[in-house]
């Protein structure tokens, strides 16, 4: 059971089967383990090193899975710092907050109400994936027996921590916006997940701020649309809300609040490519010269809008794990991913969808016009957005995609780019199922239709949800 709950980037699956309380008390006395060693291989020599902080969110199933994964840590002889039902960013603040040896938030992110999982961070909030540790604690998990092992009396305590992360999030917000000198109406769809807990939390009281709440309540566990804001049609309510409203943006949370979409004041969804590209200009004054990183797929116009803004590009690898690695590397401010994920250094180098609806806010109070404007000089090119197709021979896909343009130039930092002159790309192979994803940008509509067609007989059958 345990291999079929391991993902590459955590623990996921659906709940009662194959993920329930035993398995999470296995994950837990597992993570409270390999947290507090590596913690002390690190030559971390702190107070709460063998302090975990434990988060949840609202699906039905979390209070009786954080319990059993609250066990297990305590009967490894760990200690819990329990935070509630919080954000996923709340846990990596916490984390950093308490200086522990690491966290766990239990969360399905924007899968459906019947899934659920576990986040593991370890310490300063570093993520823990495949290859960072995960595969470690699925090992330590398989050994140990809830029945079997010889028990040690770990405490446990709870703290409500709202108050501090509140501070150390308003401190990062336009003082006029915070003073009230610039009003901005907002939408916020919070999806039945846990923005719909942390927007009030965070931002109830702050003068510059009249917010429409959309699907605030959380209390069934169940979900009106799919926590998933990069599917278009779950942007639906936000769109309309922000039109009838005449709003002056609006913003769609997915289920842990690590990574929202935005809309502009037409209602028109931004790409997160391009509103990286804006947040950048801003980032790069209080810290010229810095790095800003981001997603190998993203739209040209991103390295160009970073370079012209003082900065230096650093292109990654999609996924939480590599993107906040290379923020620490790099130094840089800020990070984005196509896919919803904002990374800050002010948060730890940690994914925010609170922050980034911040420094949008933020942005509008600087600019002071509208979002759709600021965002209009980085549309500069025509993507095709990201294609799946299936193919049972994914690297034979590749090998003959380099035959067929041996004049391009390839890298292969994550799957396969070409440059071929007229037009770039982006092929990644899907670590979980038999499909090839592309991403294609030209000058013109016209010629991404004509590559992305002659792209398919190689790369296979073009799978449409």
């Amino acid at each position: 059971m345990l291999d079929k709950v391991f993902k590459a980037y955590d623990v996921r699956a659906t709940y009662p089967s194959p993920l329930d309380e035993a398995i999470a008390w296995k994950i837990g006395y597992a993570s409270a383990r390999w947290l507090t060693e590596r913690a002390t291989k690190d030559g971390v020599d702190q107070p709460k090193m063998r302090h975990i902080v434990v988060g949840r969110d609202m699906r039905k199933s979390s209070p009786s899975l954080a319990n059993a994964l609250k066990r297990g840590i305590r009967d490894f002889g760990a200690h819990v710092i329990d935070v509630g039902m919080v954000d996923t960013p709340m846990t990596y603040f916490a984390i950093n907050h308490f200086n522990c040896a690491g966290g766990i938030e239990v969360t399905a992110s924007h899968n459906p109400a019947q899934y659920n999982g576990f986040k593991v961070s370890r310490i300063y909030a570093k993520p823990v994936g495949t290859g960072s540790g995960l595969e470690v604690i699925r090992e330590y998990a398989k050994e140990c027996e809830e029945a079997n092992v010889d028990r040690r009396a770990g405490r446990e305590e709870q703290i409500d921590l709202w108050s501090a992360y509140r501070d150390h999030l308003l401190r990062l917000l336009h003082p006029s916006v915070l003073d009230g000198s610039c009003r901005l109406r907002v939408a916020i769809d919070a999806s039945n997940g846990m923005a719909g807990t942390m927007a009030p939390k965070v931002l109830d009281g702050v003068a510059g701020f009249d917010i429409q709440s959309i699907n605030f309540d959380n209390s069934s566990g169940e979900f009106v649309h799919e926590p998933n804001p990069l599917v278009e049609a779950n942007l639906a309510s936000v769109r309309a809300a922000v039109i009838a409203g005449k709003m002056d943006f609006g913003v769609c949370f997915d289920g842990d609040a690590d990574r929202c979409v935005i809309v502009d004041e037409r209602g028109t969804p931004i790409g997160c490519d391009l509103l990286l590209a804006a947040l950048a200009g801003e980032a790069l004054k209080s810290t010229p010269g810095s790095a800003v990183v981001y997603d190998l797929r993203s739209s040209r116009s991103v390295r160009e809008a970073i370079v012209e803004a003082g900065g230096v590009p650093i292109e990654s690898r999609v996924g939480h794990v590599f993107m906040k690695a290379r923020l620490a590397e790099t130094r840089a401010p800020i990070g984005g991913e196509l896919s919803g994920h904002f990374y800050f250094a002010d948060m730890f180098n940690a994914d925010s969808g609170i922050r980034a609806f911040l420094a949008v806010a933020s942005l509008l109070a600087a600019k002071k016009m509208p979002l759709s404007k600021i965002i209009a000089p980085f549309q500069r090119y025509q993507q095709s957005g990201e294609i799946n197709f299936q193919n049972e021979d994914k690297l034979g896909a590749l090998a003959a995609l380099r035959a067929a343009y041996p004049s391009g130039k390839f890298t292969e930092l994550d799957g396969l780019s070409l440059d071929a002159g007229e037009w770039w790309c982006n092929v990644r192979l899907s670590n979980t199922e038999p499909l090839l994803r592309l991403n294609l940008e030209s000058r013109d509509r016209a010629t991404v239709d004509r590559q992305v067609a002659a792209l398919t007989p190689i790369l296979g059958k073009r799978v449409d949800h």
